[in-house]
């Protein structure tokens, strides 16, 4: 009998370090996803990017993130908010666009990356194919 009240006191220990309970689940972090529009063009091109928090639920650390943007054509953009905390019942801002242009043919693979306090917390990319314009020799050799 010591054994087992032992191996209960020993899981109620571990369940309060790891900050679960029994009558709280675990809340379900959301996925991050990223669009582009258009996805193929010619250049030069201006690109839409959309990228989505899909599901989950809403979770503080997903609150005004800082956002970086990763073009693959070496540039990128670092984003970030100053808000206000997050109230009880508030929402998440789920949705975070950017523009980009692209002067030159390519294929490029666009990365948005989420932050907190320096951490990554969701990675999402898309594949944009800019296709020669006029006046575009960036392809010819």
């Amino acid at each position: 009998m010591r054994i087992r009240e032992l191996l209960g006191f020993i899981l109620v220990l571990a369940t309060a370090a790891s900050g679960l309970s029994a009558d709280k689940p675990r809340p379900k972090k959301p996925r991050l996803d990223l669009r582009a529009s258009p996805r193929m063009a010619f250049s030069p091109v201006n690109v839409l990017l959309t990228a989505e928090l899909q599901g989950g639920d809403n979770i503080e650390e997903f609150h005004c993130p800082e956002v970086e943007w990763d073009w693959d054509d070496g540039g990128r953009s670092v984003h970030q908010e100053d808000c206000a905390p997050l109230e009880t019942g508030a929402s998440l801002e789920r949705r975070f666009t950017a523009n980009h242009a692209y002067r030159q043919a390519g294929t490029y693979n666009v990365r948005i990356t989420m932050r907190r306090a320096d951490r990554p917390l969701a990675v999402a990319s898309a594949t944009v194919t800019v296709r020669p314009g006029l006046g575009d020799m960036s392809s010819i050799d």
